[in-house]
């Protein structure tokens, strides 16, 4: 209702919800478009945030191992 021109005073006071309470949910529930078929939520781009530390955690710890368990050739 935010997005259709309501104001956060008209919202607030209609349905009783502080000024801080709507502010959190709309960041939160707004959409993103990307392009022309995807949307995404503030949510789900931050749950995409984590998921993405989370491998490149993955991949460097990875490329450690790779580094230890691989024999190094002395070529000579």
């Amino acid at each position: 209702m935010y997005h259709s021109g309501k104001t956060y005073a008209e919202l607030s006071s209609e349905y009783g919800i502080s000024h801080s309470a709507l502010a959190k949910w709309i960041k939160q529930y707004s959409e993103v478009k990307i392009d022309d078929e995807t949307v995404v939520t503030a949510e789900q781009i931050k749950a995409l945030q984590k998921r993405n530390a989370q491998l490149e955690e993955e991949n460097l710890i990875l490329k450690k191992a790779i580094a230890i368990f691989t024999p190094h050739s002395d070529k000579g």
